[in-house]
């Protein structure tokens, strides 16, 4: 894969963290969401979610990271490009245990560790025919 063509796939699986985090941020603003708790509740805390920057800037994150993401798959082949979202998994562990103080224990970090040898064996594994 050449290097401009990593930069728009991380540039996508980057966004797409982010947009992960952004939501999470802006959900933990709103304490857990009881689906039990009745309409009236559910539509106030669907609109302070709506206009939480959080939310907003997440939403923000997805759409350009589309735009980016479609780049990306112009010029790589999807059985390599997507396989590469994987990435976006260390990456939110990280954060999510630092931003968040979201606990990571030796098990996930196996996992991920897993993951991303297969990310890069997929990514090593040639270019377009």
């Amino acid at each position: 894969m050449k290097a401009l063509d990593f930069f728009w796939v991380l540039g996508g699986v980057l966004l797409n963290a982010a947009a992960q985090l952004l939501l999470k941020a802006g959900a933990n603003s709103s304490g857990e969401i009881v689906l039990s708790a009745g309409a009236p509740a559910l539509w106030r805390t669907a609109l302070g979610l709506a206009q939480h920057p959080g939310i907003l800037g997440g939403l923000a994150c997805y759409a350009v990271s589309v735009v980016v993401w479609i780049v990306a798959l112009s010029r790589v082949d999807v059985s390599i490009a997507y396989p590469m979202l994987s990435i976006g998994y260390v990456v939110n562990a990280a954060l999510a245990w630092w931003l968040f103080g979201e606990a990571v224990n030796t098990q996930r970090w196996l996992g991920i560790s897993v993951i991303v040898i297969g990310v890069l064996l997929v990514a090593n594994s040639g270019s377009r025919s």
